[in-house]
């Protein structure tokens, strides 16, 4: 049921007054005991999802410390998984195990709203991060501070909606899941609702994906341009001191220890989620346009498997964030620690090896003397 020629009326009169729909016997959907076990595996991607991003909210929220712009933008982006968690994936998961909607056709254009609206605010965030990495690394210009990232983050929320409202009030094809596990875009051959969803995927997926690929591509040679730089000085250097203490000198240089760019280790975490959100959301890009152009792929047998496998896809990014940010940021990671109870915490705490914050500027050479450059 979509809203589609045949349902102008109801759509201009209001909800469709329908609590059930059923997969057609003609698609293929999954056995009993791989639909349970895909609704367990998508209940603990809820827990995890929730409580990992709970935890990231929370830490920015509670320690002063950490409410710097990159934290707050990392914030938000963990707060629009959170939502996606809480008010889509169970629907999804429900509707998995039961192979019906039971939620209603106007819930079902909600959900599809809500769905598009908290993935394009995560997408937004991820683009003002890299673009923010960007400036700092390849143009050396940090103009992103704590008042800017509020401004910003309260613009992609706006813009995230504008473009995700209008599945909700029938200006574009929702279809109610007959061939999917949640609320997705049917096919159509109206040239207004092929527009917006083109809008919306090129909104959700190529622009964004466009301009962080572009992003990273640049920092890379500019790492790349100062790490060669930084070791022809280093070995102009090292020659230098070799002249002046003569064969003596001809021992192996001590390992030198260059910080090539500030902030890299931060633009690595970036560049990871980046291309998590490449790996989970191209699937879903393809199979969105070929749902809408295509009427041989819409109406196959095997797309309620097609479109399961792709939107679990999808909601495994809100999982793997949460992750990433204990993996690779050691303040979320101690924080994570303390949030934890006692009881958990069986292994002593090993103290890490600190290393000390150098400039871009500074290069440690052969001697045990620095130069600075």
């Amino acid at each position: 049921i979509s809203c589609n020629s045949t349902l102008i009326e109801e759509c201009a009169l209001g909800p469709l007054n329908i609590t059930s729909v059923s997969v057609d016997a003609s698609f293929t959907a999954f056995p009993i005991a791989l639909r349970i076990l895909l609704a367990i595996v998508m209940m603990c991607m809820i827990a995890i999802g929730f409580l990992g991003n709970a935890i990231v909210c929370l830490i920015v929220y509670q320690k002063p410390a950490m409410r710097s712009a990159i934290n707050l933008l990392l914030a938000t982006l963990a707060f629009s998984d959170i939502m996606l968690s809480l008010l889509c994936m169970p629907f999804t998961a429900v509707t998995i195990i039961t192979t019906n909607w039971h939620f209603g056709a106007y819930f079902c254009r909600v959900s599809a709203m809500l769905y598009w609206f908290f993935v394009l605010e995560g997408v937004a965030i991820l683009l003002i991060i890299s673009v923010d990495r960007f400036l700092i690394i390849v143009q050396r210009q940090d103009k992103l501070n704590l008042h800017r990232a509020k401004i910003m983050i309260a613009i992609s929320w706006g813009i995230s909606f504008c473009i995700s409202f209008p599945s909700v009030v029938c200006w574009t094809i929702v279809e109610v899941p007959a061939r999917a596990p949640q609320c997705v875009l049917g096919y159509t051959e109206f040239p207004a609702d092929r527009v917006y969803v083109v809008l919306l995927v090129v909104s959700v997926f190529f622009i964004p994906f466009s301009i962080m690929l572009y992003s990273y591509l640049c920092i890379l040679n500019t790492v790349r341009r100062n790490a060669v730089r930084i070791h022809n000085h280093a070995d102009s250097l090292c020659l230098s001191q070799v002249s002046k203490l003569g064969l003596m000198g001809l021992q192996r240089p001590h390992q030198m220890n260059v910080d090539m760019s500030f902030k890299t280790r931060a633009f690595t975490t970036i560049l990871i989620l980046f291309i998590g959100f490449s790996v989970c959301w191209l699937p879903h890009t393809v199979f969105s346009l070929l749902s809408v152009f295509s009427r041989r792929f819409y109406y196959s047998p095997s797309f309620y498997t097609i479109s399961s496998c792709v939107l679990w896809l999808t909601y495994l990014k809100s999982v793997f964030n949460p992750v990433i940010y204990c993996w690779r940021i050691k303040k979320f990671r101690e924080a994570c620690m303390e949030f934890m109870p006692k009881t958990f915490k069986i292994l002593p705490k090993v103290p890490g090896r600190t290393r000390r914050r150098i400039r871009p500027s500074t290069v440690y050479v052969c001697s045990e003397q620095q130069s600075a450059v």
